[in-house]
């Protein structure tokens, strides 16, 4: 039996007999004589080998057109035809045609997590490569540490960091590292002298060391509360009410001088803190208020007195005056008439008597 088979440009045909490779043909027309199979394969796909690929390579003339690809163990190849990719490779044998476009590879060793290989960022984003990678992302207000198998490994700064998926265990810790503010808020405190009273206080602090605050102290936020807490009961314990008071400008940096070894213990530092209000009990404020006005009372009598005193020696001064000059007294005596003028319509004062006198008797009674 003759049968005629045609092979294009860019196409392979393997000739089988009983299961057998005996002939590749490339190009051209062939006759084919007996009772065997022509299986023709485009040069632009992979070749897929219809049996073990180790018995067809044996054939001279397919391993010259053939480029083989081993993937070992723990790797895996970024497959790409002219430069674009196309496909990740896993463990196994392949086969590219040669000349009809140009294959490249690049070959990773997942057996590790780091992304050592030259592979970009918008490649591992590839939908193909993205199950075969890890994905960290440490946002630019954050410090991350970076865990394998829960040992720590490195600091992350900002940005974004991939690994290769394997059974080695991966976390990253993210830590906000901008300053933040802590409220302390109603603490009920007992003065020295028995005074009760409340505290609203505010802490503004920031992480300077991530690995004292994430792994040497669990939940650093609640235990520099705490630390907040005890020395502000301490503090207050030691002073009276009035001492309070009269140093209450101050007492934030007495007590953040108190604290300042055990915060940065935590791997913080405080930049600022405050006394936000002083909560006096009713009874309190009342008497407080009592004291107040009673100081605001004892001011205005000062002030009254004072001024009182300062009119009588104005009034003795002016006497004096009077009694030595003639001609304040003709002044004295116009202005009292300049006031009467201003309540009567007319008057008339006869005699030649002391006119002072009489007018005091007509007004001063």
């Amino acid at each position: 039996m003759i049968k005629r088979t045609t092979i294009n440009a860019y196409q392979v045909g393997l000739v089988f007999e009983k299961g057998k490779l005996v002939d590749v043909l490339q190009q051209g027309t062939f006759w084919i004589l007996g009772n065997k199979e022509v299986r023709i394969y485009e040069m632009k796909q992979s070749f897929v080998a219809p049996i073990e690929l180790n018995i067809l390579l044996q054939n001279e003339k397919l391993a010259s057109l053939l480029e083989i690809v081993e993937i070992a163990d723990n790797e895996l190849a970024l497959y790409f035809t002219n430069g674009l990719f196309k496909e990740v490779l896993l463990t196994g044998r392949y086969a590219f045609w040669k000349g009809y476009v140009e294959n490249s590879f690049i070959k990773a060793d997942v057996s590790k997590v780091a992304i050592t290989e030259k592979i970009t960022d918008a490649l591992l984003e590839n939908v193909k490569v993205r199950p075969f990678v890890r994905k960290f992302e440490v946002a630019n207000f954050e410090k991350g540490l970076l865990f394998e198998n829960g040992k720590i490994i490195k600091e992350l700064q900002a940005g974004t960091y991939y690994f290769w998926k394997n059974a080695i265990s991966l976390e990253v810790k993210n830590i906000d590292v901008r300053q933040q503010q802590m409220e302390i808020s109603g603490q009920e405190l007992l003065t020295k002298d028995k005074a009760a009273l409340r505290i609203n206080f505010f802490v503004r602090y920031q992480v300077i060391d991530t690995i004292k605050a994430l792994v040497n102290n669990k939940e650093f936020d609640k235990q520099l509360y705490i630390v907040m807490q005890l020395a502000i009961r301490t503090f207050i314990s030691n002073f009276t009410l009035d001492e309070l008071l009269t140093r209450k400008d101050t007492i934030s940096k007495e007590i953040l001088e108190q604290v300042t070894s055990k915060i940065n213990d935590l791997g913080l530092a405080v930049s600022d803190a405050g006394i936000r209000d002083v909560i006096l009990p009713g009874d309190m404020k009342e008497i407080m208020n009592q004291v107040l006005v009673a100081e605001k009372k004892a001011q205005a009598n000062s002030i009254m007195r004072r001024e009182e005193t300062a009119a009588m020696r104005s009034m003795l001064n002016t006497a004096k005056l009077m009694e030595e000059n003639d001609m304040l007294w003709k002044l004295k005596e116009m202005e009292y008439v300049e006031k009467i003028a201003d309540k009567i319509g007319e008057l008339t004062i006869s005699g030649s008597g002391n006119i002072i006198g009489q007018l005091k008797e007509i007004f001063v009674k």
